[in-house]
């Protein structure tokens, strides 16, 4: 973040910030797993009805375990997004039956993925396979979110993660589908900027929810970096943190990333940021919350947050 100071014209003043900053999270969203299905009790107490929960297709999840959680989530008052992640949907059959389930329990939203299996579980390797299949079609749900790659992907090369983006939404405006990006958490502060500019060169105006990592210690963020195929960062990471060197282009907290999307005037593209939780939803939330009551001020030195008690 630039430094906050009076000055008119170098940099927005720290209330401006601020106010950004509540702007976005009045559409913030976060995720459970399968396994914290039990705690939903606990964060309806902690967020708004009709919060944005996403479900994450966790590596120890079945599929019908994801789909359980995401009528749960729906029962216990927010709007459910279950992760369908294709290479490990077991048959096309499955799928069907699984997207009637979340219908007929008032689940309208998806986050369709390729997921990380190195071979598909089925028949479906690709989201654009199962798109084109006319499946999701067929099930009435017509709120989906596709990923988007702000730091790039180990396995994929970039111009390839460009051109599903692309086919993605030629694809949602011919089957009048209303698709939106979810990307992927960083920790490089500028890649989300730049990733947007090249959003808006390439005439790409699907709506974006901006994924954050959670309040989290960095060995843990690391670990998920690394699983996520979030390579190049996490390896110049590494590299520093070993070597006790610091870079102020590392982000590493949920603060620093949103400080860095405030300051400057917000893209109309921005849904809101989208919190990975990593299996820590109540931490998570109750962050969440604080940010959105704006019980926080920033220290222009650091680019932290002051939380309030």
């Amino acid at each position: 973040m630039r430094k906050v100071t009076q000055s008119a014209h170098a940099a927005p003043t720290a209330s401006a910030v601020k106010d950004r900053i509540m702007s976005l999270m009045r559409d913030a969203s976060t995720e459970i797993t399968p396994v914290e299905e039990s705690r939903l009790p606990e964060l309806a107490a902690i967020l708004a009805p009709g919060t944005p929960v996403y479900v994450a297709h966790t590596p120890n999840a079945s599929f019908a375990e994801v789909i359980r959680a995401a009528l749960a989530v729906r029962r216990a008052g927010f709007l459910a997004a279950p992760h369908i992640a294709v290479r490990r949907v077991p048959t096309a059959a499955a799928l069907r039956a699984a997207l009637a389930e979340l219908r007929s329990g008032g689940v309208e939203h998806i986050l369709l993925i390729a997921g990380d299996a190195t071979q598909p579980l089925g028949e479906f390797s690709s989201t654009l396979q199962v798109l084109r299949s006319g499946i999701v079609q067929e099930s009435g749900i017509t709120r989906i979110g596709v990923a988007g790659h702000p730091g790039g992907h180990n396995a994929v090369p970039s111009d390839a993660l460009w051109d599903a983006l692309e086919t993605k939404q030629a694809f949602a405006a011919s089957a009048t589908l209303a698709m939106h990006v979810v990307t992927q958490f960083g920790l490089d502060g500028g890649a989300f900027r730049a990733w947007h500019r090249e959003l808006v060169q390439r005439g790409i105006h699907l709506p974006v929810r901006v994924g954050i990592a959670g309040p989290a210690p960095i060995a843990r963020l690391v670990h998920f970096a690394i699983q996520c195929g979030i390579g190049t960062s996490t390896r110049v990471l590494l590299r520093n943190l070993n070597a006790g060197t610091h870079s102020a282009g590392w982000a590493v907290t949920p603060d620093q990333h949103l400080l860095g999307i405030a300051d400057a005037p917000l893209p109309g593209q921005i849904l809101g940021p989208h919190f990975f939780a990593f299996g820590g939803v109540l931490q998570t939330a109750r962050w969440m919350r604080k940010i959105a009551a704006g019980d926080f001020g920033i220290d222009a030195q650091s680019g932290r947050f002051r939380l309030k008690p």
